[in-house]
């Protein structure tokens, strides 16, 4: 059986099984309400949404199949964790870095330049913000925090084992004693991994000093509101205006990237396919924690607008620092987006 048949075997056997009134049924329903922690923690671990999915549903079903050897010594939550993370360090062994293109050594590339796509790099994915996130203010700050595109893609240069124990450290303040439990290593090494793992973030992750204004602030709703309209209009002049000095442009699956206004709007000018106002319309949304907006571009022999790229803004006090236009539209589905504009 294939391994896309094995995992649609696999879901219709747990889902037919929770239907049933075991003890092992009862649990897992229960333990339902961790999905989406769960999710997050499988995206940290791969930076691939799709990934993360199939990975959690894999954890359900480890659980379930293993549910008879759980005694209660930890929590159903950390119990949930530790399967997770084993799932996704099995998933990892020997799989590539998931990157964006400004992560892979390449200098900032001129607007003027041929442009390429590449579809065999698995490059990093966007997550979706949950529609229902806890209400404690402190919890979502963490978790948005947790899961910025920046955090996740430093996250990539790191190796499976480092990039587990440093999640569990840092995000879920876990003890080492636990995290060394979970992984299968001694206390010694974890924080051997966390030490390694810190010195390699600071090297490549995001500044502890940036200032990231969240996705309903009404600094970034403002921003993403004028970003939007400014494309709308196809007025680049105005676009150029919203983006700080040293802001970073960049389009998976192509792998160049620009830096600064006049190469974001120099790029906008003479690669986007839109023609004019009215070829370029928006919905808001957003996406790791951060505001985003999904273009729809005119398709002239249809008359209709069409999923093109899903924008995830980096937004701080000066501006728009950062903009991923994902190009996979794919994700239009999982974001709960439609795939035509009427």
């Amino acid at each position: 059986m294939s391994g896309v048949l094995r995992k649609l075997a696999n879901v219709t056997v747990l889902a037919h099984r929770l239907d049933d009134d075991s003890p092992a049924d009862a649990f897992l329903a229960d333990a339902q309400r961790y999905r989406r922690e769960l999710l997050a923690h499988c995206y940290r671990m791969t930076g691939s949404l799709h990934d993360a999915e199939d990975l959690v549903q894999e954890t359900y079903l480890r659980a379930w199949k293993s549910y008879e050897g759980f005694q209660g010594k930890s929590s159903v939550r950390t119990w949930l964790y530790r399967i997770a993370t084993n799932t996704c360090l099995t998933a990892l062994d020997g799989r590539q870095r998931r990157p964006l293109p400004s992560g892979l050594g390449n200098p900032s590339s001129s607007p003027t330049d041929e442009i390429s796509e590449h579809h065999e790099i698995p490059w990093l994915q966007p997550l979706p913000d949950s529609a229902d996130d806890p209400a404690d203010p402190s919890t979502i700050v963490g978790t948005r925090d947790s899961v910025r595109l920046a955090f996740v893609a430093a996250l990539q240069h790191l190796s499976a084992r480092q990039r587990a124990v440093l999640v569990m450290r840092e995000v879920l303040q876990w003890k080492a004693a636990e995290v060394g439990e979970a992984i299968g290593a001694s206390t010694a090494a974890v924080n051997s991994l966390l030490q390694r793992a810190r010195a390699q973030l600071d090297a490549v992750g995001p500044s502890q000093d940036d200032e990231i204004a969240p996705p309903d602030s009404p600094h970034a709703q403002n921003l993403l509101r004028n970003y939007m309209a400014a494309f709308e209009a196809y007025d680049i002049d105005k676009l150029v205006e919203l983006f700080t000095a040293e802001a970073i442009w960049e389009m998976p699956p192509f792998d160049s990237w620009y830096q600064g206004p006049e190469a974001i709007g120099d790029l906008s000018r003479y690669k986007c396919p839109a023609e004019g106002p009215g070829d370029m319309r928006f919905i808001a949304t957003s996406a790791n924690g951060q505001p985003a907006a999904a273009m729809y571009m005119l398709n002239r022999e249809t008359g209709r607008h069409e999923a093109f790229q899903l924008h995830v803004l980096e937004v701080q006090p000066g501006g728009i620092s950062h903009v991923v236009a994902f190009m996979e539209l794919s994700l239009f589905e999982k974001f709960g987006l439609p795939a035509v504009l009427s």
